[in-house]
């Protein structure tokens, strides 16, 4: 994995993505030219082996892989409102199951590489980089993930991530922190206990953020999670 070149998927991703990690779906489906390239590029992800590869190459490879996946099943769909529209539970097509990427032979879903690749890494911080094309998820990062910068870019990805009032809202009067409910689906891969969480996530949080979290008396609530499509068109 540490020769996979993603500078193609960096090339679309920085044409068709904006700084707030909105897509411009409309213009990428009606590019031939750009839906050849994606496609191309996820064919080149299932050339490489699983095998081989340093930590931080597989972390950028698996965490390009998720994305890549999801914006080509997004195009696949479009124009759609919601991946939720796609993701049948009890019988009929699901995106996060249905739409698999060969690599070293076995076949991956989106939940496979989430569950059981990325989350078995030990880098709690890749919840706030790959992204089930959602007003919800973290924002799409518009250049892919390298092996050389890929802790650096979850870092900064991370500190984004709780700069936007849709993930953090600081409230010092109640001692409350409301939080995206991305750290209550998957808040054990931040730590034993909500103070263990806290101060793992301390790095990230702004100011007055990180003064009501070093409080033991702060309590811990989640947002609503917004499942609308991050789509450029709708934009608000």
């Amino acid at each position: 994995m540490n020769d996979v070149d993603h500078s193609p998927f960096d090339h679309l991703l920085h044409k068709h993505v904006d700084s707030d990690g909105y897509v411009n779906y409309a213009a990428w489906k009606a590019s031939s030219a750009d839906r050849a390239a994606l496609r191309g590029y996820l064919n080149s992800l299932s050339r490489a082996s699983t095998q081989s590869g340093t930590t931080d190459a597989r972390l950028a490879f698996w965490i390009n892989a998720y994305n890549a996946v999801t914006i080509e099943g997004i195009l696949q769909e479009y124009p759609t409102s919601s991946i939720r529209n796609h993701t049948a539970k009890l019988w009929g097509y699901n995106i996060w199951d249905d739409l698999p990427l060969l690599v070293g032979g076995k076949s991956y879903s989106l939940n496979q590489i989430e569950h059981e690749v990325l989350r078995k890494m030990g880098e709690p911080r890749i919840h706030f980089a790959i992204v089930c094309a959602s007003v919800g998820c973290p924002r799409l990062l518009n250049e892919a993930y390298t092996p050389e910068r890929v802790r650096d870019q979850l870092a900064s990805n991370a500190r984004d991530f709780f700069a936007r009032p849709k993930n953090l809202k600081v409230d010092p009067r109640n001692r409350r922190l409301q939080m995206s409910s991305i750290l209550s689906w998957f808040g054990e891969d931040f730590g034993p206990s909500q103070s263990a969480r806290l101060k793992y996530l301390m790095p990230y949080l702004p100011p007055a953020a990180k003064r009501l979290a070093a409080d033991p008396k702060v309590s811990v609530s989640f947002l609503d999670y917004d499942w609308s499509l991050n789509d450029q068109a709708k934009k608000r």
